[in-house]
């Protein structure tokens, strides 16, 4: 039972036109879901952050994604839980391991496939997994990951698109 509670946890996260396409959950894994729309095609693994300082404007995510029409494979992605401002740094502390990366408003993600392989990397062996920046009025943005699970949903939505070619 505890899985199907998380399935839903995690799907209540997922902006609604992500559910646009029928989905298929691949798996739940602790705090991360794997999930495959066939019509995209594409495969993601997900989770919600499990803290967040102040109060969430928005359902923050995490994800990893793979798009095989578009031979993109790995692809590192965060929602922030609040807005942050133009120009603002943003920080992926991933255990010891440290990025910044690209994105705008509320996206962030990484500035290319060698940084998507070291995040994945990373969040294999590392415990938590913290985004920070900040807000335009100065407020802090961190949303913290915890990576239990991460790397079983990483790779059951790596094998969920694996034969689409």
């Amino acid at each position: 039972m505890r899985g199907r509670a998380t399935f839903f946890l995690i799907a209540a996260m997922v902006p609604a036109m992500a559910f646009a396409a029928p989905q298929t959950a691949l798996g739940i894994f602790d705090g991360w879901g794997a999930f495959r729309e066939a019509s995209v095609p594409r495969c993601y693994a997900l989770a919600a952050p499990s803290a967040t300082i102040g109060t969430p404007q928005i359902k923050g995510y995490a994800s990893v994604g793979y798009w095989p029409k578009s031979r993109i494979r790995g692809q590192f992605y965060v929602r922030l839980s609040r807005e942050r401002a133009p120009g603002r740094e943003l920080r992926l502390t991933v255990g010891s391991r440290r990025f910044i990366l690209t994105g705008n408003g509320i996206h962030g993600w990484a500035s290319d496939a060698r940084m998507d392989a070291a995040i994945i990397a990373a969040m294999r062996s590392a415990p938590s997994m913290s985004v920070e920046s900040s807000t335009a009025s100065g407020r802090a943005i961190a949303d913290t990951y915890r990576l239990r699970g991460a790397a079983t949903a990483i790779d059951a939505a790596a094998l969920g698109c694996a034969s689409i070619r």
